[in-house]
């Protein structure tokens, strides 16, 4: 793979020779780096680093170990045995021990050899480590949202441009046929003008909670909890910080299920009827929030986006009142879509072979395949950073309005609401120092 400004096969050639020292971290190049253990020559190979490589940051590590094209050379993450894990997951892969772990995803960062890093940490860490990736020239898939913010997202998209990077949101939902397909009926005309989408995603109630005594714990060995906590506030050491799912409730760290999960079939309401995102509207939101132990995020909500078109989007938890999923509503018929399901009315609608000189969305059957091959082509992916924003918009926009308990209005342009200084300061977030954008 050619690089701007760096010889990848001149760097393998002498780092091959050369001691570590000499290379300047540590670092040992494996085998199959230098063209043994594939058919990809070692010059076109992506090099990749992990960053996160807890449950799903592992599924999405194998990704990328299983094609041929790619070297995964460098695992991180701030809990000792979830990395040493990974760098064994990598390890037995290549037959070698070349695969470096770290504790500081800088590390990672500061390596010349590496072209893309994948980042799959807690939501509150996304924005600084993109930002920060964009800078050091790296390419990135990150997971979604796009941080806990509004300004968080912008800032990652300003840097991906402004840095020229290729970057992928996890929103694989857009590797799936079936959700390609119902937004091409929507895009293409076959239901009619589009006056309604109806959204859901699952509440915070669709797994079990670890439910535990709130009171300050010993730090464990072999985690980094400043790491951790990185730019959100500093709180005493609980287990329940790190668990799964509870992490996902508590607002240092995330944004809640509206936004997290929600994030997915926003993304495809946005896709299948792109002015959901880029028209102004009002918002109004009915929701409560969690008051249990260490958790505080929005629980259940019911929310009511109009339109200045007359387009209407409600985004609800699942069976309140809608089935999760995406739904367009035209005029002329509707189409549902979720995981492992499509529908429609009338059911012929299933038959449609979209034509030539209609719209096309970009084709992906594969998440990480299509952003390997974008960062070969230089071009954007199928989930490219403004759609990520957007998506993360949606939802951040909804538990603002469900915490202001009134309604507010939306202006999609200058990413602010009209008139409502209140609600703008919700926009952003503060960072513990030293992290900043």
């Amino acid at each position: 793979m050619k690089e701007r400004g760096f010889n990848r096969r001149e760097f393998l050639r002498k780092a091959a020779g050369a001691s570590v020292a000499a290379v300047g971290f540590p670092y040992v190049v494996a085998s199959s780096a230098l063209g043994k253990a594939g058919a990809v020559a070692a010059s076109e190979r992506i090099v990749m680093g992990c960053i996160g490589v807890g449950s799903q940051g592992t599924g999405n590590m194998r990704g990328f170990l299983g094609k041929a094209e790619t070297q995964v050379v460098a695992v991180c993450d701030v809990i000792e045995g979830r990395r040493q894990k990974a760098k064994g997951i990598v390890d037995r892969r290549y037959g070698d021990k070349g695969c470096a772990s770290y504790n500081d995803f800088r590390d990672v960062l500061h390596r010349p050899d590496i072209d893309a890093v994948v980042i799959v940490t807690q939501d509150h860490w996304h924005a600084v480590i993109a930002v920060a990736a964009a800078k050091a020239g790296k390419d990135m898939y990150c997971e979604k949202p796009l941080g806990v913010a509004v300004t968080e997202g912008r800032a990652i998209a300003r840097a991906v441009r402004t840095y020229g990077r290729v970057f992928q949101t996890g929103t694989q939902q857009r590797s799936d046929r079936k959700f390609r397909f119902a937004c091409e009926l929507a895009r293409n005309g076959y239901l009619g003008k589009i006056h309604t989408v109806k959204v859901a995603a699952p509440g915070p109630e669709y797994k079990r909670t670890y439910r535990k005594p709130t009171t300050e714990e010993p730090i464990p060995a072999g985690l980094d909890y400043d790491m951790y906590v990185g730019p959100s506030p500093m709180k005493p050491y609980n287990g329940g910080r790190l668990a799964w799912p509870d992490w996902y409730l508590i607002w240092d760290y995330c944004a809640g299920f509206s936004v997290n999960w929600g994030v997915h079939h926003l993304d495809i309401a946005n896709w299948g009827c792109p002015a959901v995102a880029d028209e102004p509207f009002e918002l109004k939101c009915k929701g409560s929030h969690r008051d249990d132990g260490l958790t505080d995020n929005i629980n259940d909500w019911r929310a009511e986006f109009d339109y200045v078109s007359g387009l209407r989007m409600s985004f609800s938890d699942t069976g309140n009142p809608n089935k999760q999923g995406c739904q367009f509503e035209g005029d002329k018929g509707w189409v549902h879509v979720n995981r492992g399901s499509l529908s429609a009315e009338p059911a012929s609608l299933l038959q449609v072979k979209i034509k030539p000189n209609e719209v096309h969305l970009h084709e992906s059957n594969n998440h990480h395949a299509d952003f390997l091959n974008c960062v070969r082509m230089r071009s954007d992916p199928v989930s490219p950073v403004e759609a990520g924003h957007k998506a993360s918009n949606l939802g951040l926009i909804t538990d603002i309005a469900a915490r202001m308990k009134r309604k507010v209005k939306w202006e999609p342009v200058k990413e602010r609401f009209i008139g409502d200084d209140e609600a703008n300061r919700m926009l952003s977030r503060p960072m513990r120092s030293p992290w900043h954008l």
